[in-house]
């Protein structure tokens, strides 16, 4: 790591000793949304973090970004959706937008003045995208979006959406027939929170489009029928964040067991020098640093530019499985405390589960890994 890679992970970290972990309780079981966090993560260049220098952001690698993501997600990983969701989105425009679309959006969402979203997800639609039924239809020098998008980070506390729906409702194959629009709040969508399990204190809504009017320039690339290539480019960086996201809180739970098991007493002695104990935290440790290693490759792969779903896809499911089995023992160590929402354990256990369906289910990233493996014919 770099000098300037190291004083950029010190900052965070002290930020998050600072400014989170206080209030991450008070924020978190109240389904509050941290508006005073979210200011420092602007002030700190979040919003940025993968955005090029050329449009103010801190045009960080992939890699460096996804050792952010397992710090802040160690402390409370909802806040790093509020990050992630934007610069995919920031990403899709980045690489596709025209020079207009970059220039217009790029610098404000670098500073995290527009902060944004992807909406892809519907009520009858979500590892299979190219099932989306909202439409977007052309009319003169307009597109007319009608349709509802479900479970949207960003939407109700953000001002922007990169928005995937259908502009060729007949096209063949279904992929042809999708495009990306941008779509500012002021266009007039409404988005209302909805309640979740965990991954609370983030806004994370339904969006209602009636009758959206967008200008054809709001459309990604200008080019009709090429809006699932381009979102998934996105996803790919999405996906290595959120295997980040599980190595944090796989990582944290490891801490909180090896830290209760050290105070914790049964039978005249601590629970750690029990045998089933240290079983589990082996396993919990080999979990968190395969995971981190896998996440690693990964985003150095992305750096590359080289194809990476593959690379994605283990990392995101090693590290989203090692979250859920890591939160789950450290629940079963800490015992009746674990289980109530005064320990952190408790929420580690609920914010777990986003990890394995978010950014494509951990059934499709099989797929896509076994799909791979065959085109390649080895390994």
């Amino acid at each position: 790591m770099s000098n300037d890679q190291a004083i950029i992970l010190d900052t965070i970290d002290k930020f998050l000793e600072k400014e989170v972990r206080p209030v991450v309780k008070e924020y978190e079981l109240a389904d509050k949304y941290p508006y005073e966090i979210v200011s420092k993560m602007k002030e700190l260049g979040l919003f940025g973090a993968t955005i090029s220098e050329s449009y103010g952001g801190l045009g960080l690698s992939a890699e460096v970004y996804a050792q952010i993501v397992e710090h802040v997600s160690k402390v409370w990983m909802s806040i790093s959706g509020i990050f992630n969701s934007h610069l995919i989105m920031c990403t899709a425009i980045e690489k596709f937008g025209t020079d207009h679309m970059k220039e217009k959006y790029l610098p404000l969402m670098a500073r995290g003045e527009l902060r944004g979203g992807i909406a892809l997800t519907e009520p009858d639609c979500g590892t299979d995208l190219q099932a989306i039924r909202m439409r977007a239809a052309k009319k003169d020098d307009h597109y007319i979006l009608n349709g509802t998008k479900q479970w949207i980070t960003n939407s109700v506390e953000g001002n922007v959406l990169a928005v995937l729906v259908k502009t060729n409702v007949d096209a063949n194959p279904r992929h042809k027939g999708m495009s990306l629009l941008i779509v500012e709040k002021e266009a007039g969508y409404k988005a209302t929170k909805l309640s979740k399990l965990g991954y609370r204190g983030i806004d994370t809504g339904e969006v209602e489009f009636n009758d959206v009017a967008v200008h054809q320039d709001s459309l990604i690339g200008l080019e009709e029928g090429r809006g699932l290539q381009q979102i998934l480019s996105g996803l790919a960086l999405g996906r290595i964040n959120v295997a980040a996201r599980g190595v944090g809180v796989a990582s944290a739970a490891l801490d909180a067991s090896l830290a209760y098991s050290q105070e914790r007493e049964t039978f005249g002695q601590p629970i750690n020098q029990h045998q089933a104990i240290q079983i589990k935290l082996a396993d919990m440790a080999t979990r968190v640093e395969a995971s981190r290693l896998l996440t690693a490759k990964a985003a150095r792969a992305y750096d590359s530019g080289e194809r990476c779903d593959l690379e994605a896809g283990m990392a995101k499911l090693s590290a989203t499985e090692a979250a859920m089995e890591n939160a789950n023992e450290a629940l079963r160590i800490h015992g009746a405390y674990g289980y109530s929402p005064d320990n952190e354990v408790e929420r580690y256990y609920r914010d777990a589960p986003l990890l394995v369906v978010g950014e494509g289910t951990n059934e499709l990233q099989r797929i896509i890994i076994a799909r791979q493996l065959i085109e390649l014919g080895n390994f």
